[in-house]
């Protein structure tokens, strides 16, 4: 048996004198560069061999019990392990299967809206001038199918690949798909494909465990997708968490989700309480990139995903986007409360360099006692359990949920709006797979010298395997 540590030690030492000796970086890239350099290629494959060397490093003495379930993914799902003990047959899920040198599992997934607006006379007015209208309707929003499972290995690899039609969008495109690697050396696991960049929990979590129909205004410029290397890291002592990602656009390039041609991002943070039935969870973000072909456009819809932009800074030169916020959010027991805010600052002189705010302030209650579920994996709540589902003669899960929102486009040489909304929600989990949302939402524009009135009266049917 070789030493392992000693091993890591060596390879990390000339992993890092070799980045050192480099003045060329790779991730900050000439977007309009069309051929990847000699030297970017031997830094991949430094990259990818320093991997592959973990992924053979025996972990069993690094680690403590074994898990009965591991990561899938970064988005708070989880994969049971198959025991290979011998054990009586029990009855298994139609969508999991065990193909000898890997496990299956299917996932799939379908998200329909209903929307309707009232609007002021100043509200109309606004529209007219953005040249906008907000239509009532059904929507398909969402439709997934995901496939996914863990590598027969001493060392945790679980693979992923998910696919999305989007209803906003009217295309398919790929989701989260890639590698996750469990590096217990390093304190947590590398993911190695398209995920998402890791900062902010209400982005960072699966948009089918949210606890409001979308996510807030003020979190959209933060891409929803990104391809590159994460680490995911965990100290149960001091209980710090961190997500660490660098990312580039050699595969998405001129997807839609794809505004930068690379970044990096890191949310670090801490659990000054962390028990079954209650969490403190407070944490930093940060994320700088280069927007593609040095030209971005800010703007955001109402938190409803078949209405139009309500506010639009409009598209703008800039060669560099910083992004910081926090985040802290508590729960205890069947009681949530938490918040973020970002602050968005654009490098664009012809623009006066502006800078963005918005965050959000969320509640929530679950009536029949359940607990949201906290992931020290990836730092995020994770779908809540349904006790006595609808199906099998229970009343299913009961959650209220009261969230202030507001996004401000107006500074420097931009004035795209604010915009804030007040919105109550309940959210009614009829079991683990069917869920059932009504909001409304109250909000103000002030834009064209205007400020308007909207009223949102939104549901959402949710279904999942």
């Amino acid at each position: 048996m070789y030493d392992t540590n000693y091993m890591l030690r060596t390879i990390l030492t000339f992993t890092r004198s070799y980045y050192l000796d480099r003045t060329k970086t790779v991730i900050f890239k000439n977007p309009h560069e069309q051929k990847i350099s000699w030297s970017t290629l031997r830094k991949a494959s430094l990259t990818c061999l320093l991997l592959c060397l973990l992924s053979g490093i025996p972990c069993h003495s690094f680690c403590q019990e074994p898990k009965k379930t591991i990561p899938d993914g970064t988005e708070g799902e989880v994969l049971v392990v198959t025991d290979t003990l011998p054990a009586k047959k029990k009855k298994k899920s139609w969508n999991t299967f065990n193909l000898g040198f890997t496990t299956l599992r299917i996932g799939v997934g379908f998200l329909v809206d209903y929307a309707a607006y009232a609007q002021d006379v100043e509200g109309k007015a606004q529209m007219d001038s953005a040249k906008i209208s907000p239509k009532a309707g059904f929507k398909i929003r969402d439709s997934r199918i995901s496939i996914g499972g863990k590598f027969n290995t001493k060392r945790s690899i679980t693979w992923k690949a998910g696919f999305m039609y989007d209803g906003d969008r009217d295309e398919w495109f790929i989701r989260e798909t890639g590698f996750m690697i469990g590096v217990p050396e390093l304190w947590g696991n590398f993911f190695i494909g398209r995920t998402k960049e890791g900062i902010s929990l209400s982005k960072v979590m699966n948009g089918y465990a949210g606890e409001m129909i979308e996510r807030y205004m003020a979190s959209d410029p933060i891409p929803i997708l990104a391809d590159g290397v994460k680490w995911l890291g965990f100290l149960p002592k001091p209980r710090i968490f961190w997500n660490i990602g660098v990312f580039t656009d050699w595969l998405s390039e001129g997807e839609g989700f794809s505004t930068y041609s690379s970044q990096f991002a890191a949310r670090v943070g801490f659990l000054p309480i962390h028990t079954p039935k209650t969490n403190l969870h407070i944490a930093f973000n940060y994320q700088v990139g280069r927007p593609y072909k040095d030209s971005i456009r800010i703007r955001s819809k109402p938190e409803v995903s078949g209405a139009p932009f309500f506010i639009d800074a409009g598209q703008f030169h800039s060669n560099q986007a910083t992004y910081v916020g926090g985040e802290i959010y508590y729960n205890s027991g069947p009681w949530m409360i938490g918040t973020e805010y970002y602050w968005d600052k654009f490098r664009s002189q012809g623009k006066n360099n502006p800078v963005f705010t918005g965050g959000e302030l969320v509640t929530s209650y679950i009536f029949t006692g359940e607990i949201r579920p906290y992931s020290t994996v990836t730092g995020i709540y994770g779908f809540i359990p349904v006790k006595k589902s609808v199906f099998k003669g229970g009343a299913g899960t009961w959650e209220a949920v009261l969230r202030f929102s507001q996004f401000d486009l107006d500074d420097g040489q931009v004035h795209g709006g604010t915009f804030w909304r007040l919105t109550p929600q309940v959210n009614w989990y009829l079991s683990g797979n069917a869920r059932f949302e009504l909001a409304y939402g109250y909000g103000i524009l002030d834009r064209f010298n205007m400020k308007g009135t909207t009223q949102f009266f939104q549901s959402r049917l949710q279904l999942s395997l």
